[in-house]
């Protein structure tokens, strides 16, 4: 498994489409881009800006409900792409020792180890075959964003959304 960490979360301008960047820890740079929804991309704005809401929100949820029934998170993988669509595990220690994994979107994945702080790792095989070789610098431009920024770009995206856009 290659251990990752967020870079960066943007708006592809092309397809008006959010996507996170996912960055090799060992400096090999490569990088795995995933597209995601809106939605899933406000939420992760909202946890790296640290931002507290009245209530929690779903990822806080589930990352209180992993706690208080005594199991550790301990990383999240995005294990694989079929048919375009990349899939996501929780690798979840039970209370009583034993690894259950857990399937999931790798936007919910992302979000929910942003929220517990455990780390994220992609699939060898996903890494080899869709990692782009990106050096660090590639993210300077990206690193200019703010999630403020993301939250705005969303904000404008539901402005100019139209019903036939989903169909």
């Amino acid at each position: 498994m290659v251990k990752v960490s967020l870079k960066a979360v943007r708006v592809d301008l092309q397809t008006n489409t959010p996507v996170l960047l996912l960055q090799e820890a060992s400096g090999m740079e490569r990088t795995l881009p995933i597209f995601i929804g809106p939605p899933e991309a406000t939420a992760i704005a909202m946890i790296l800006q640290s931002l507290d809401t009245p209530r929690p929100m779903t990822h806080d949820l589930m990352v209180d409900v992993i706690n208080l029934l005594g199991n550790i998170l301990e990383c999240v993988v995005i294990t694989e792409l079929k048919d375009r669509i990349f899939y996501a595990e929780l690798w979840i220690r039970t209370s009583s020792g034993d690894l259950t994994k857990i399937s999931s979107r790798p936007s919910d994945a992302i979000a929910i180890a942003l929220r517990a702080k455990c780390e994220m790792f992609i699939s060898d095989d996903l890494m080899d075959e869709e990692g782009l070789h990106l050096p660090s610098d590639a993210f300077d431009e990206a690193a200019e964003g703010s999630p403020e920024d993301l939250v705005g770009e969303f904000r404008d995206f539901l402005d100019t959304i139209k019903p036939e856009d989903f169909s």
